[in-house]
């Protein structure tokens, strides 16, 4: 039986681009997404491509918490014990705290934070009797330099930083590994119509190849973070 690796927010970006590596690397995969036609094109196009790889898909809005314990549900009936959890699931939405509309703060913690907990949460005991896995979090450059039309989702990849070091030390005596992944500009759909040039972003599949070569390590060293950014620096 191949190796399972579950992976929040598969659809597009960094998510799809993990699928693809880890699926190319004999993993089956669970992941979700919020729109069912993003994720029967997922499955019809790794299905054709990875024929020996099975990909289980979830339509789920993991901000909502009913529809987060669902696909934990989904996740527990396939009766496997994940190797892998990747959070990648989150919203961006561009504002400043004193402007930000009321409501903004709630919906990108419940989206970028709470769905991470609460999954993690979900997925360790096994993880712990089994003394093996490991946890990637997508982080993010605002984890650790805030910036003025970051509002809400600064506070939220801080705090989401914050959780992958608190579990870090937590898992260290139960042999789970944990990583936070914190890329800056990726070239993926919230960058859509800009003007910047493809060499202004990290592309990706980079970022993906990061997660596997740090999941490929040995099992007594652990990569605690990694921090990508674009070749030419960050973007003004």
């Amino acid at each position: 039986m191949n190796p399972l690796a579950v992976v929040t927010g598969g659809t597009k970006g960094i998510g799809r681009a993990v699928i693809e590596q880890f699926s190319a690397e004999g993993f089956d995969i669970i992941t979700c997404a919020r729109n069912e036609n993003d994720l029967q094109e997922l499955k019809e196009a790794q299905t054709s491509k990875y024929p020996h790889s099975q990909l289980f898909i979830f339509r789920a809005d993991l901000s909502v918490k009913e529809e987060l314990h669902a696909f934990i549900d989904f996740i527990k009936s396939k009766n496997r014990a994940a190797d892998v959890l990747i959070n990648n699931t989150g919203v961006f939405i561009p504002g400043q705290v004193h402007n930000e509309p009321d409501g903004v703060l709630e919906k990108t913690i419940e989206t970028n934070v709470y769905s991470a907990y609460y999954l993690t949460r979900a997925l360790l005991p096994e993880m712990m009797d089994r003394k093996k896995g490991h946890i990637f979090t997508l982080c993010s450059t605002a984890s650790i330099i805030a910036y003025p039309n970051g509002g809400s989702y600064c506070i939220s990849k801080f705090a989401l930083y914050g959780m992958t070091k608190v579990l870090r030390e937590e898992m260290k005596p139960h042999q789970v590994k944990v990583t936070a992944v914190l890329p800056g500009a990726t070239l993926t759909d919230s960058w859509k119509g800009t003007t910047l040039p493809e060499d202004r972003f990290i592309d990706a599949k980079d970022v993906a190849e990061a997660i596997w070569s740090t999941y490929s390590l040995s099992g007594r060293t652990v990569v605690e973070e990694i921090l990508i950014r674009p070749q030419l620096g960050d973007l003004d």
